[in-house]
């Protein structure tokens, strides 16, 4: 064999292993992340035609499959599209998102889990059926911070969550405006993506859950966590003399801090209590000059900052403390404004580590995952983040939440005969938008069963009426009834 033809050979032999690689890695290497990629037409093609496992709360469908007499038999149908939308998300021919796209592989039955029932399936000559997925939401709970939102009127953005202190199950969550999943479902798809289209450009953003993909400065919510550091790192007490002046001129600059209505918080030195009562943006900025860098990022990392721990929905946004900061930029990030940012599920989580003696549990949505013979899958087991702060500190830091609530800001969580624990928070925007209201509170004091955060991002309030304990907690409220008095 001459040189060219032996030359030619080779080259070619390289182009069919080559050949051979890519495709073995394509169906191999490859073929689970091409199933799930959302753009793969012909795998949701496929599972139009076959019927879809239900997303339920308690024994109630909140997303599930009819029979439809079109080409695809089965229509996705969301009973309470708008109120859900943010959990559910939708599953349409272009793309699915929520627990629809997170427990893809059980809902459509192709999870590993179920291979004996699609043995049986192909035996029996029957069509497969998809898994259920069971969420840890409260309807009662839900119901609350839905309406409560609703109640704000038209126009408004905001965002409600709930979690159970001890084990981290997702109570609720809300988000404000939202969209009706059923409209992208349709089996008319120049209709579904015409919706679709409208819904990404629609300026009020229907498409994103508040909840977990918006960080906002979370205001005077964030003085728990300053609170936290200065107990753990100063060794301060909720008897501890803070400055309680109406202003303070931040150090290195010319900028004068104010309290809110340039008001004092009850004279030169308060306690940190009377200080957190009122929301004392003077005497909590003079905490952060006392505390490092450090030590107040630490502590909120502690308490989730930074941390991506939600699996159950895809996008959760991480939870914001600056990297380096100078003492007038310490003095504005220790009352929750400058560069933190944090979620309401993050603030939420604040809540509920405190609520629970220091710990902070992992969140969840999915309870558990079944078989559509209700054969149990899967079943969830709570998990620990990480531990904020020692039982004594936040025993500490719910005496002091709890005067919030029973003599400060936080009047109108109060529910009769029940300790709640509760801050609110008015966090500043520009001075061309009105600014976000937060409040995250807990109950029972002493034995909590729920925490909660609500934030109004956006609402028709007038600005002057907008604050955290105004808008915000009575929102908060309903949600703690709804478990403490079902």
């Amino acid at each position: 064999m001459n040189r060219p033809i032996r030359t030619l050979s080779v080259f070619c032999l390289l182009l069919f292993l080559a050949l051979m690689i890519n495709a073995t890695w394509l169906q191999y290497g490859k073929a689970k992340s091409l199933d799930n990629d959302p753009r793969n037409r012909r795998v949701i093609q496929a599972a139009f035609s076959r019927e879809r496992g239900a997303i339920l709360v308690g024994k109630t469908a909140v997303a599930t499959s009819v029979p439809s007499k079109d080409q695809y038999k089965w229509q996705r149908t969301y009973p309470k599209p708008q109120e859900y939308a943010p959990l559910t998300g939708y599953f349409s021919y272009y793309s699915q998102t929520g627990v629809e796209h997170s427990q893809n592989q059980v809902l459509s039955g192709d999870d590993s889990r179920l291979f004996v029932n699609r043995l049986v399936d192909l035996v029996n000559d029957t069509d497969p059926k998809g898994g259920n997925v069971e969420l840890t939401i409260d309807p009662k709970v839900q119901d609350a911070a839905y309406q409560g939102l609703q109640a704000l009127g038209k126009g408004v953005q905001g965002a409600a969550v709930a979690i159970e202190p001890s084990t981290g199950r997702i109570l609720a969550m809300v988000s404000t405006p939202t969209f009706d999943p059923n409209q992208l479902a349709d089996h008319d798809i120049a209709k579904s993506t015409d919706t679709y289209n409208k819904l990404l450009k629609d300026p009020s953003q229907p498409l994103i859950n508040r909840a977990i993909q918006t960080t906002l400065p979370p205001g005077s919510t964030f003085k728990l966590i300053t609170a936290s550091a200065a107990i753990e790192d100063l060794g301060m007490t909720p008897d501890s003399k803070v400055d309680g002046h109406s202003s303070m001129k931040l150090p290195q600059t010319t900028h004068v801090l104010h309290n809110e209505n340039d008001e004092s918080c009850g004279g030169a030195k308060v306690t940190m209590t009377q200080a957190l009562d009122r929301s004392c943006n003077v005497a909590f900025a003079g905490i952060g000059l006392k505390l490092t860098d450090d030590q107040l990022r630490t502590q909120a990392e502690k308490y989730g900052f930074g941390q991506h721990y939600l699996s159950d929905l895809a996008g959760q946004a991480t939870s914001r403390f600056p990297s380096t900061l100078t003492p007038p930029l310490r003095a504005q990030s220790a009352i929750g404004q400058y560069e933190v940012a944090a979620t309401p599920l993050q603030m939420a989580m604040v809540a509920a580590g405190i609520a629970n003696h220091g710990v902070v549990m992992k969140p969840y949505l999915v309870d558990r995952v079944t078989s559509s013979d209700l054969d149990v899958l899967d079943q969830t087991d709570p998990t620990q983040l990480s531990t904020a702060v020692t039982p004594k500190t936040a025993s500490l830091l719910t005496q002091m939440m709890v005067s919030v609530v029973d003599h400060g800001t936080g009047t109108a969580a109060r529910i009769p005969g029940v300790e709640v624990a509760g801050k609110t928070g008015t966090a500043q925007s520009t001075p061309s938008r009105p600014p976000y209201a937060w409040f995250t509170s807990f109950a029972p004091a002493e034995n909590p069963k729920i925490a909660v955060a609500v934030l109004v991002q956006s609402s028709n309030t007038d600005r002057t009426e907008i604050a955290g304990g105004a808008l915000c907690a009575p929102i908060a409220k309903a949600m703690m009834e709804a478990v403490i008095n079902p």
